[in-house]
């Protein structure tokens, strides 16, 4: 695993706060990892609040961080009753935690296993202990986008939301979405980037190595999409548009599909897409991994590709892009969300209009004839530079810290 943040802490005068809380749900490793690696290079001390899928082993040997497994191990193949034990066993040692802890500042990163609860309750238990509460927003309401959205469901955001001190998000369009829809305070909102996941390991692996690991010729133009698989991922599109750009004869192409299968809402999608490159013939062309892909893995797909292809229906950020960008490998995007803004036409990828199987072909063939594809091994290092600066762990830790102390001070957020 990677440390791009040097393990010496700063000599900067600690807040008078203790350690912070940060709870990440028992998942996202790549964003705990990111986030209490760059808290810990601000001086500050950090509790995560982990599961079995969090855990590293530099969460056990940085100075100033602490891991405390309190969800362990939620695998599939205990029963239910089981995992109901569990759950309540969870909220057990958590509602302990903040009643004994001397942290005063919890950091949500995600909810738990019954966001009503976490968004309502367990809020209120939060401040009768006396927590300072902060929230990272990913999604300002996942429901709009899996088509799961109920108005008992905004509500409860909505609860969660005025409960807070303080919401993060990682773009301005998501905060103007928090305050028009939610009547969240402007000033309550900090925009942050969406850090670059640090938890992956970059190795010696080069290009040529990759591919063969994978079975894909040197002189094969290939297109990756990676992260799990959901509807609004638009993985459908692409399948379709691989296929118009196999059947338009302009060179040798070939798919790679990595990562894990939808859910049980999103199985018949999946028999769907599955149904449809058996049909089309194309199943030797596409390099099928449809599993969760180990941080060890993670590098042979981006490094084995010549572009990422992201042809989502909604989205608000997408952790995919800069990891895409922290491989120096160009992404092909739909225009929704914010990726107009994290994409810089021609020097970091394309955009294409959104739900069009036709408009993703096009823009591929447009990447494949560009600049950007002819000269990518020299283009790589700058894409690097781009992801860098724009995805900076740094500005993450800085604006974090200082909201921490105008939390902590009583100045109005």
């Amino acid at each position: 695993m990677s440390k791009p943040l040097s393990a010496a802490r700063p000599n900067c005068v600690a807040l008078p706060y203790g350690p912070i809380a940060i709870l990440t749900g028992g998942f996202d490793k790549p964003y705990a990892y990111g986030i209490a690696m760059a808290l810990v290079a601000q001086g500050l001390d950090v509790e995560v609040i982990g599961s079995d899928e969090i855990d590293s082993p530099e969460l056990h040997s940085t100075h100033g961080l602490r891991f405390l497994n309190l969800h362990g191990e939620w695998g599939s193949s205990v029963s239910r009753p089981r995992k109901l034990w569990r759950v309540a066993v969870f909220y057990a040692r958590l509602i302990k935690y903040a009643a004994l802890g001397r942290t005063k500042i919890f950091h949500i990163l995600w909810n738990n296993k019954i966001p009503l609860f976490d968004r309502t309750l367990l809020m209120l238990i939060y401040r009768a202990f006396g927590k300072s509460v902060v929230l990272t927003a990913h999604n300002v309401n996942a429901g709009e986008r899996d088509g799961t959205d109920s108005l008992l469901n905004r509500l409860s955001l909505k609860s969660q939301y005025r409960l807070v001190d303080h919401v993060f998000v990682h773009t301005n369009k998501m905060k103007q979405q928090l305050t028009a829809e939610y009547g969240v305070k402007p000033e309550s909102v900090t925009v942050i980037p969406f850090g670059i996941n640090n938890a992956v390991p970059h190795t010696g692996l080069g290009t040529a190595e990759a591919r063969c690991r994978l079975g894909i010729a040197e002189n094969e133009k290939t297109i990756l999409f990676f992260g799990n698989i959901r509807v609004y991922k638009g993985l459908h599109l692409l399948v379709e548009a691989f296929e118009l750009l196999v059947g338009a004869d302009s060179g040798p192409h070939r798919l790679i599909i990595a990562g894990s299968k939808p859910n049980a809402e999103g199985e018949q999608y999946w028999k769907d897409i599955q149904r449809r490159i058996e049909c089309s013939g194309l199943g030797a062309k596409i390099v099928q991994k449809i599993q969760y892909i180990p941080d060890d893995e993670t590098e042979i797909y981006f490094k084995a590709a010549d572009v990422a292809v992201l042809p989502y229906t909604y989205i608000s950020q997408s952790g995919v892009l800069s990891l895409s960008y922290s491989f120096g490998l160009p992404v092909i995007v739909t225009n929704v969300g914010s990726f107009k803004e994290e994409v810089v036409e021609g020097k970091t990828g394309f955009i294409c209009s959104a739900g069009s199987a036709a408009e993703v072909a096009r823009a591929i063939q447009i990447y494949f004839e560009s600049d950007l594809y002819n000269y990518l091994d020299d283009k790589r290092e700058e894409i690097r530079s781009y992801a860098t600066e724009r995805f900076s762990w740094h500005v993450v830790g800085e604006r974090t810290r200082e909201v921490y102390a105008r939390t902590l001070s009583g100045e109005p957020q």
